[in-house]
């Protein structure tokens, strides 16, 4: 059988699972490494239930919806989550310091050689904790998932990178500038007024097509898409952080500069790998934002998720934190050399 007759064969061919199957001892070698990381380092490993009343509320996250029957058959919609995030935040409140998950997760709208549909995100979350901390979690559990494989370096699609390799810490000002010759910070006021017009110009200057119709963000995705991305992460693991207000998510504001929040994401080989915050706990402003990015959802896409008013009125319980999302599968697919998300998946994508 030839390498491209495995390839188009299903996941339970005997061909192509011998194939994939040194990939997928990897996996467990990693897994069973990360985990044992997390227990000396005092977490406690934790078990997010699937299935919430909100997916969670980022714009561009689609999730998975059901109905639970009651005994008498009335309905109950709810959703496969794309996240344990509320409910890590939840366990928080209850008086969690150190937790860390194994999450299954469920994106809808979401396929290609590094997604999948239902996929494995490792969580975890420090309380009273700054993000730079997590920062360097996230550096040590490269080095983590490596040893387990063995191997000195992560690829991808023919890209190495040293797994000694020194990180190169970027803030979104600084990537703007050294790849698209932007001037970031110049459109970005203090009041969340943000200038569209500047931003669109300088776009147009780097070589950025814009829309009439484009937002603010619109514009800022687009630079980071075409002109930033495709160089983070090829020569050394890459820290983009400290993003925008507007793209915050669900992180806190920078103490010294309110135009940014405590955000990154990670990238290795090109491929990102994490996005962490230094979690924002005041639950106006985090509704302020959900119903926000709901509207704009519901504009482009024609549909809108419920707010989980439960985690809401955690956040009011909940102490200082940071936290960190990390695709499990992708970093398995790094360190083991892999191909595609289907080779460390063990019952394959659907």
């Amino acid at each position: 059988m030839t390498r491209s007759d495995v390839s188009q064969s299903p996941w339970w061919d005997q061909g192509r699972h011998a194939d994939r199957r040194p990939f997928l001892l990897a996996r467990n070698r990693i897994k069973k490494a990360v985990r044992a990381w997390f227990e000396a380092e005092g977490f406690c490993e934790i078990e997010a239930g699937q299935l919430q009343v909100s997916p969670g509320n980022e714009t561009h996250l689609h999730g998975l919806a059901t109905t639970k029957l009651a005994p008498d058959g009335s309905p109950t919609p709810l959703y496969l989550h794309t996240s344990p995030e509320f409910a890590c935040k939840k366990l928080l409140a209850a008086g969690e310091e150190k937790i860390f998950d194994f999450a299954r997760v469920f994106r809808n709208r979401e396929a290609g050689p590094l997604h999948a549909t239902e996929f494995t995100m490792l969580e975890w979350y420090r309380a009273e904790a700054d993000w730079q901390v997590v920062i360097d979690d996230c550096l040590e559990l490269l080095r983590v998932a490596a040893a387990a494989v063995p191997t000195d370096h992560f690829a991808w699609r023919g890209h190495q990178v040293p797994v000694d390799a020194k990180t190169l810490r970027l803030s979104l000002a600084e990537a703007f500038d050294r790849y698209a010759g932007m001037d970031l910070m110049a459109s970005i006021s203090s009041d969340g007024q943000n200038d569209l017009a500047l931003m669109r110009n300088q776009a147009m200057d780097a070589g950025v097509a814009t829309d009439q119709s484009d937002s603010w963000s619109d514009v800022f995705s687009k630079v980071l898409v075409e002109k930033i991305e495709p160089k983070l992460g090829f020569d050394a693991p890459c820290v983009l952080h400290s993003y925008p207000i507007s793209e915050a998510a669900l992180a806190r504001k920078h103490p010294s500069d309110s135009r940014v929040a405590e955000r990154f994401e990670l990238y290795v080989c090109g491929v990102e790998l994490a996005n962490g915050f230094g979690e924002l706990t005041d639950a106006e402003e985090q509704r302020t934002r959900f119903e926000a990015d709901m509207d704009l959802k519901q504009a482009l896409y024609g549909e809108r998720y419920p707010l989980d008013e439960d985690f809401l009125a955690a956040l009011t319980k909940m102490p200082k934190a940071s936290g960190v999302a990390l695709g499990f599968d992708r970093l398995a697919v790094l360190a083991s050399g892999a191909r595609r998300i289907d080779d460390v998946l063990w019952t394959g994508a659907i």
